[in-house]
C-alpha cells in the first residue's frame, strides 16, 4: 500500500469470479490503452499497456479494444492500483466481431441514385453515337459538288456542308467522352460505398478485464503481454588507439543494440529495454532419443577435390575495407566545443541474464526498419601483437586482446573497427563471458614485414637395397622484420601435413625452428611461433619435415574435413 492506494495483481484467470455466485452482471466500461513500456529479446519482445480509468462501485467488465491481434493470449497479465480495494478476475482476449455498415438503408438509397444516374449516361452515350454515325453517313452518301438538276454547287456550300458534319461529330465526341469520365467516377463511388456496406473484418483484438471495486475510485491497470515478430542483435564499436613508443595502446569498446519490430502497433514515446533471454528457446533441455547401428547405405559416387601431391591449400584471407575517414588533424581548424556523447543503457546484472535499461523515451514504429542504440562503452588497456599464416597470407594483422571483466557477457555480433581514428574493417564477436579472453583484429600491419620462401623440396625413394618407400621433404623460412620504433609481439603460424594412415609417416626434421604451441586451437598440425621483436629486428623461422609412404601407394594432401 502506498499512499492509500491498494497494489493489485493477477495472472490470467480464465471464468474466475470477482463476486459472490449472486452478483449481477458487469456492466462494460470501454477504455483505451497506451503502450508505456518495451522489453525486447533477441527472439521477441514484452509489452506493456497502460489504462487509467474511473471505475464506479461494484463489478465491471473493462474492454479495451486497441490490442494487436498477434499477442500471445497465454502470456496476458495484469495489474495495477486504486484509491480503494479492487479485485481483478478474469481476464479475456478474443477479436471484436465484425463492425456492421452504420446506416445500411441510406447506403443502399445512395447506391441505387448512383446507379441509376450511371443509366442516365449509358442513354446519353448511345444518343451521342447514334448523332455521331448520322453525321458520318451523310457525308458518305450526299452526292458531291452536284446540285438538284446536277449541276456544280458553289465551293462556299460545299465549305459549310463539310463544317456542318464536323462540328456534330466533334459535339458527339465530347458528350460520349464526359460522360465515360462521370461514369467512371460513379463506379469508383460505388465500390468505395459496397465496402462500407460490407462487415469489416477486426484490426484488434479485445481484451476483457473483470474487476470489483467496493467503492468508485480512479485506477491504473497494466498489461502485460508476449509478441513475436521484434527481436535484437548485438552490434560493436571497437576504437583502437595503436599508442606509441611512449603512450600505451588503448581500446574503446562500445555495444549497441539494433533493435527491429513488426508487430503491428507502433511503438511511441516508450520505456525502453533489451534483454539477454532467449524466449523463443523454451524452458527445457532438449530429451534424447536412441542411436542405432546398423550397415549404411552403399554411398553414391562422388568427386572429391585433390590437389597436386604434397601441394598445400592456398585461400586467402581477406578483411572488408573501406575508404579510411579523413582525420581530425586534416579538417579546419574551429571554436572549441564541447563533444556530444551518446546516451547510453543501465545495466540490470543478474544471475542468469542481463537487462539494459535505454534512458529516455524512445519510439520506433512497425516495419520502419532497425534502430540502433547505444548501450554500454568500456576503455580497456589491450595487449597488441602481429599475428600472421604466411603459408596463405603473408600479411601481418594487427591484433588487440583483452580479459572481458565486466557481468554481461559480449554476446555474438558485427564489429566495425576503427584503428587510430579510422575505419579499417568490419570484424565478428565471438561469445565471451566474464573472465574469458576475446581477440580482435585490427587490419593489415605494413610496418611489419613477412617473408616465406621453400628452402628445399625433394623426393625421392628409400631402402638399403631395394626401394622400399617414397619420400617427400620440405623446409621452409619465415623472415619477419620488425619496422616500428617499439617493440611488438608477433605470431607466426604454419601447418605440417597430419596422418591418419599407419604406412604414411610425417616427421618434423631437427633444422626446425622448435615451435612455442602444436595443434593451435585443437588443429592438429597447425605450429605457432610466438615472441617478442624489438624495434629493428630481424629474425628468421626454419621449418622442415618429411612425408614417407609404400612405393607403390600415391599420396595426396588435403584440408581436413
Amino acid at each position: 500500500m502506498r499512499m492509500g492506494n491498494y497494489l493489485v495483481t493477477t495472472c490470467l484467470v480464465l471464468g474466475a469470479a470477482v463476486s459472490p455466485a449472486t452478483r449481477v452482471q458487469a456492466a462494460d466500461l470501454n477504455t483505451a490503452s497506451a503502450i508505456d513500456a518495451v522489453t525486447v529479446f533477441p527472439d521477441g519482445a514484452s509489452i506493456t499497456r497502460v489504462v487509467t480509468l474511473d471505475l464506479p462501485a461494484g463489478d465491471t467488465t473493462v474492454v479495451a479494444k486497441d490490442f494487436p491481434l498477434a499477442l500471445d493470449k497465454s502470456s496476458l497479465r495484469v495489474e495495477g492500483e486504486a484509491g480503494t480495494k479492487l479485485a481483478i478476475g478474469a481476464i479475456d482476449a478474443r477479436p471484436p466481431r465484425a463492425a456492421p455498415p452504420v446506416d445500411l438503408p441510406e447506403l443502399d438509397k445512395k447506391i441505387e441514385a448512383l446507379k441509376d444516374a450511371r443509366a442516365d449516361l449509358d442513354g446519353a452515350i448511345a444518343s451521342a453515337t447514334a448523332r455521331r454515325k448520322f453525321a458520318e453517313r451523310f457525308a458518305d452518301a450526299s452526292p458531291a459538288g452536284l446540285g438538284e438538276k446536277g449541276e456544280a454547287r458553289p465551293l462556299a456550300e460545299w465549305r459549310a456542308a463539310f463544317s456542318a458534319v464536323g462540328e456534330e461529330v466533334a459535339a458527339a465526341d465530347t458528350v460520349i467522352r464526359d460522360a465515360e469520365r462521370k461514369q467512371r467516377e460513379i463506379e469508383r463511388e460505388i465500390a468505395r460505398l459496397q465496402q462500407d456496406r460490407a462487415a469489416k473484418p477486426p484490426s484488434k483484438l479485445e481484451v476483457r478485464i473483470e474487476l470489483a471495486s467496493t467503492e468508485a475510485t480512479r485506477a491504473t491497470l497494466r498489461v502485460t503481454y508476449a509478441v513475436s515478430h521484434a527481436s535484437w542483435t548485438p552490434l560493436y564499436d571497437a576504437r583502437l588507439d595503436s599508442g606509441s613508443r611512449d603512450r600505451k595502446a588503448a581500446l574503446e569498446l562500445v555495444r549497441r543494440a539494433e533493435i527491429t519490430q513488426s508487430t503491428g502497433e507502433d511503438w511511441i514515446n516508450v520505456a525502453l529495454a533489451v534483454s539477454t533471454v532467449r524466449v523463443g528457446r523454451g524452458g527445457s533441455a532438449p530429451e534424447l532419443g536412441s542411436l542405432i547401428a546398423q550397415y549404411p547405405p552403399p554411398p553414391l559416387p562422388k568427386k572429391a577435390d585433390a590437389f597436386s601431391p604434397m601441394e598445400m591449400d592456398k585461400r586467402s584471407r581477406h578483411m572488408e575495407l573501406a575508404p579510411a575517414a579523413p582525420s581530425s588533424a586534416a579538417m579546419p581548424s574551429a571554436a572549441p566545443a564541447q563533444r556530444a556523447d551518446e546516451q547510453q543503457a543501465a545495466a540490470d546484472v543478474s544471475g542468469f541474464q542481463v537487462t539494459f535499461n535505454i534512458p529516455g523515451r524512445v519510439s520506433l514504429g512497425a516495419s520502419e526498419g532497425a534502430k540502433s542504440l547505444r548501450i554500454s562503452s568500456a576503455q580497456i588497456a589491450p595487449d597488441l601483437a602481429i599475428r600472421a599464416a604466411p603459408v596463405i597470407d603473408p600479411t601481418a594483422f594487427l591484433e588487440a586482446s583483452f580479459k572481458q571483466t565486466e557481468d554481461a557477457p559480449l554476446l555474438p555480433g558485427q564489429v566495425a573497427i576503427y584503428r587510430d581514428g579510422a575505419f579499417v574493417g568490419r570484424g565478428k564477436m565471438d561469445a565471451a563471458s566474464k573472465d574469458e579472453t576475446v581477440h580482435l583484429g585490427f587490419g593489415a600491419d605494413d610496418k611489419v614485414k613477412i617473408e616465406r620462401s621453400v628452402v628445399k623440396r625433394s623426393e625421392g625413394s628409400t631402402g638399403l637395397i631395394v626401394t622400399t618407400s617414397k619420400t617427400d621433404e620440405r623446409s621452409f623460412k619465415t623472415s619477419v622484420r620488425n619496422a616500428h620504433d617499439f617493440p611488438i609481439r608477433v605470431a607466426i603460424q604454419d601447418q605440417v601435413p597430419v596422418s591418419e594412415n599407419d604406412e604414411i609417416q610425417v616427421e618434423m626434421l631437427p633444422a626446425t625452428t622448435p615451435p612455442t604451441a602444436s595443434n593451435v586451437n585443437d588443429k592438429r598440425g597447425v605450429l605457432e611461433w610466438t615472441f617478442e621483436a624489438k624495434p629493428g629486428e630481424a629474425r628468421d623461422i626454419a621449418f622442415a619435415w618429411r612425408v614417407r609412404w609404400p612405393k607403390d601407394k600415391g599420396v595426396v594432401v588435403v584440408p581436413a574435413g
